[in-house]
């Protein structure tokens, strides 16, 4: 186990979350993971996970430490900055159903234009023009993170990575207060699911591996989610951030394929990281899946 790498981690996670990580936690949980990425021998990966898990977290670390310890450039893309622009988005709440205003659900996102970076990594076309979204103003930046070095791996997280679609069983049931008065007709359901089906899949299936990253109970992504809200309005001085009211209706778009996710992922997941309600990590768990 490299000694550069566990140093190299814990002081980054100091910078991230003011906690002092154990040596024996570093090489515990998160080691492996790097271990996993660099034995695969892979180029394209997906980070999934609920709304304030440490998917950025972890992909900051894994991007740093590639680059020092193993000599690997990383193309990190995170499915946020892809989201539509605020214009666009009012656009389709008017097409097609109202609750398409809100940021989340498949079908709010770029993906053509995410396909064509993922594209653009697979021939080696540089530069790469990534789009930034800025959650606070809920829009998209004019400006771009313009990308000039190949990479050797890419990876891409997002909170709906590699879900697969719905089953109408549970699509159809209303499992909270949105769905039940706002969507009555399942159009607003029916739409993303129709996404998480074709586009959405479509991208989900140039990536090789998966490494998801599992919420003990859907309960604790509400809190997750106001402490990173905070950290937020902290970082940037803006007065405009969420309330927990309002982050208490905002997450219930994610409910249902969140928990969708939690049924189904570690099955199909390459890498399931179990997450405790402290945002530690308690259980790797490493899945063979072998395909026809």
């Amino acid at each position: 186990m490299s000694e550069q790498l566990i140093y190299s981690v814990q002081k980054q996670l100091i910078e991230l979350t003011n906690i002092k990580f154990s040596i024996k936690y570093i090489e515990t949980y998160i080691c492996p993971i790097f271990e996993y990425i660099i034995s695969s021998k892979k180029k394209k990966f997906l980070i999934a996970g609920s709304q304030g898990i440490g998917k950025s977290t972890l992909l900051y670390i894994l991007e740093k430490n590639l680059k020092i310890i193993y000599n690997k450039e990383i193309l990190s893309l995170s499915l946020d900055d892809y989201y539509l622009t605020k214009k666009q988005r009012v656009s389709l709440s008017k097409k097609i159903h109202p609750l398409l205003i809100t940021r989340g659900v498949p079908g709010t996102h770029d993906i053509k234009k995410l396909l064509k970076h993922v594209r653009c990594f697979e021939r080696s076309i540089y530069p790469i023009n990534i789009p930034i979204f800025d959650k606070l103003n809920d829009d998209r930046l004019t400006k771009v993170k313009k990308i000039k070095t190949k990479a050797d791996i890419l990876i891409l997280e997002g909170w709906c990575c590699a879900s697969p679609a719905v089953p109408n069983s549970f699509l159809k049931k209303n499992i909270n207060q949105i769905e039940k008065i706002f969507d009555r007709d399942l159009r607003w359901r029916n739409y993303y699911n129709h996404q998480l089906q074709n586009q959405y899949a479509r991208l989900f299936k140039k990536f090789e591996k998966v490494i998801y990253l599992k919420v003990p109970s859907f309960s604790y992504i509400q809190n997750w989610r106001l402490k990173q809200e905070k950290m937020m309005k902290t970082r940037n001085n803006h007065i405009d951030a969420m309330d927990r009211k309002q982050i208490l209706e905002f997450i219930l778009h994610y409910e249902k394929i969140t928990k969708w996710m939690m049924k189904v992922l570690p099955s199909k997941a390459n890498l399931t990281i179990n997450v405790d309600k402290n945002q530690k990590i308690k259980k790797i768990l490493f899945k063979k899946i072998t395909t026809d």
